[in-house]
């Protein structure tokens, strides 16, 4: 794949839980070394699009291609080996609360590379000095952390295997601004400097205008739209006119231009 390939490939998903539909027949490219924004009212099925495109939620219906690989039909074996080339961060970094930020970071390498727990621990240091922590937190408990350095110490697991991908979900929620835009800065710069693709979910206006690519938009069971912040402008929804032309996204806007 070159850059601007579809990296992931949705068609056609439906997800249930019981007699309740999230998604009904939605469909989503994802092209390699951008920053995609995932976007929607509250039930609209963000997270839940998340967790079945890297396999944690096996939908009712459609397909999932991730490197041109189906997630829904891979062998286990293959699909570990699939895995690998992936990173995730939960809401609010999602830490082993038992384990220090070292042994958190170390967790995927673990699990998945034959590695002297030297050479774990030295790439352990490394990974979280990538995202702005300094080297005494690898000793330190998530409890002992603010809530913007677990986030940073969760950014760092998901970077541990040196991934193609990283899937962050709702990375800034409960963030000061300063805090939220330091975060933003931290995506950014890994993006450019590892060759990720970020497959984003977010509330944060703040963050689709200054750092994602694109935008897809969720609703009604489906992705309305995909576009540039300036496409979502003219797109004549409901939903989407409030969320994109309302007071937060004119601040957000008057924001960036001064910044």
């Amino acid at each position: 794949m070159t850059m601007g390939d579809p990296i992931i490939s949705v068609r056609g998903l439906v997800t249930r839980f019981g007699t309740h539909t999230v998604h009904d027949g939605l469909d989503l490219d994802v092209r390699r070394g951008e920053i995609i924004g995932i976007v929607g009212g509250s039930g609209t099925g963000k997270s839940v699009l998340l967790r079945a495109v890297v396999g944690l939620l096996k939908p009712a219906a459609g397909e999932i291609r991730v490197f041109g690989e189906s997630v829904r039909d891979t062998p286990e074996l293959q699909y570990r080996q699939l895995r690998k080339r992936w990173g995730v961060m939960f809401q609010g970094g999602a830490l082993f609360s038992s384990l220090n930020v070292q042994q958190n970071v170390e967790a995927p390498m673990r699990e998945q590379l034959d590695l002297s727990p030297q050479t774990r621990a030295a790439l352990a240091a490394i990974k979280v000095r990538m995202v702005g922590l300094p080297e005494n937190a690898l000793g330190q408990m998530p409890s002992e952390l603010s809530g913007g350095m677990r986030k940073r110490a969760g950014f760092a697991r998901a970077i541990a295997l040196d991934p193609e991908i990283v899937f962050l979900d709702e990375p800034t929620a409960g963030l000061d601004p300063i805090g939220a835009a330091a975060f933003d800065i931290l995506i950014a710069q890994l993006r450019a400097a590892l060759g990720l693709t970020v497959f984003f979910v977010t509330h944060d206006l703040d963050s689709l205008h200054a750092i994602c690519d694109r935008i897809a938009v969720l609703a009604e069971g489906r992705v309305l739209a995909t576009g540039t912040m300036a496409e979502m402008q003219q797109i004549d929804h409901p939903w989407v006119q409030a969320y994109f032309k309302g007071p937060r996204a004119r601040a957000a806007l008057v924001q960036k231009r001064t910044a």
